[in-house]
């Protein structure tokens, strides 16, 4: 079975999120998904409320950009959702967009050397262990949490490059790829994981790939996409994205999930006119046709 999701992406003003948090929740739909894109909404903050206002709803964060990040901070505020609405967060960290990094005064000479610094101290804090470190960019003196999270709280990594897919294998438990990944960007980078995950002895542990997908529907759905890729610089790259109805949407979800993909999120335009209906179409038309 293939895990199901939408987006609600952050070109929408944070109010409208309850409304479609709800809608979720109610219309049975499993994750809804945030982003913390530079510089529209929190990550965390939007998770919370989005967890408060719904019962079974499950909320993910993709992604946290560690430049901008104590990952004393990331484990304090990953630990509370956890303790507050067990089972239901997922947080996915990475190294974010380098360019809003520079606009910040944050970007880091080695991104993937303060990812994997990061992934590892967040998963000792999270685990409850005691931890002093001095790294390039994460140091640590006699830290813990006084309320780790009381059961486990798996952290995700966003990746694209090798390298930094082969960490998300070593480092990380799960793993999240963007709108820009066909189903042979899916079988490359489970290839990649795998190799990471051998490297550091884990291949006996879970480990999922989430993948997002560009979806629109309705009548001008395929102008929206092909708008979208083609401001993305990603038009010519092939079977990426989807336009059409249930049926359509569900074979390009299965196609993904034949790839390697676990969880298939499912991604509006950023013009979607309709946040509220794409939520809907997905739990209600998509769901049932790929479970």
């Amino acid at each position: 079975m293939t895990g199901l999701g939408a987006v609600f992406r952050p070109q929408l003003p944070p109010e409208r999120l309850r409304a479609v948090a709800e809608l979720a929740d109610d219309s049975g739909l499993e994750e809804l998904w945030l982003w913390e894109d530079c510089f529209r909404e929190g990550g965390i903050s939007t998770a919370a409320a989005a967890l408060a206002w719904t019962e079974r709803l499950k909320v993910g964060v993709g992604l946290l950009p560690v430049p901008l990040r104590n990952v004393a901070v990331t484990a304090m505020e990953t630990a509370a959702l956890h303790r507050m609405f067990p089972g239901r967060p997922i947080v996915a960290v990475g190294h974010g967009v380098q360019d809003w990094m520079g606009q910040v005064g944050a970007r880091a000479e080695s991104p993937v050397t303060l990812l994997r610094e990061h992934l590892l101290a967040l998963r000792a804090l999270l685990r409850g262990e005691r931890l002093t470190t001095a790294g390039r960019y994460v140091r640590l003196d006699d830290v813990a949490l006084d309320w780790p999270p009381a059961t486990p709280a798996p952290v995700l990594a966003g990746a694209t490059g090798p390298r930094s897919l082969r960490l998300a294998g070593e480092a990380a438990d799960g793993t999240v790829l963007t709108a820009s990944t066909n189903a042979d960007g899916i079988r490359a980078a489970r290839r990649l994981v795998d190799e990471g995950r051998e490297s550091a002895g884990r291949t006996a542990e879970p480990h999922e790939i989430v993948v997002y997908l560009l979806t629109a529907t309705g009548p001008d759905a395929a102008s929206r996409l092909r708008a979208e890729l083609t401001a993305e610089g990603l038009e010519s790259v092939p079977d990426l994205g989807v336009a059409g109805d249930a049926d359509t949407v569900a074979k390009a979800v299965r196609r993904l999930a034949e790839a390697g993909a676990d969880r298939v999120i499912l991604q509006p335009t950023g013009d979607e006119p309709d946040p509220e209906g794409f939520v809907r179409f997905a739990a209600q038309e998509v769901a049932p046709l790929v479970r």
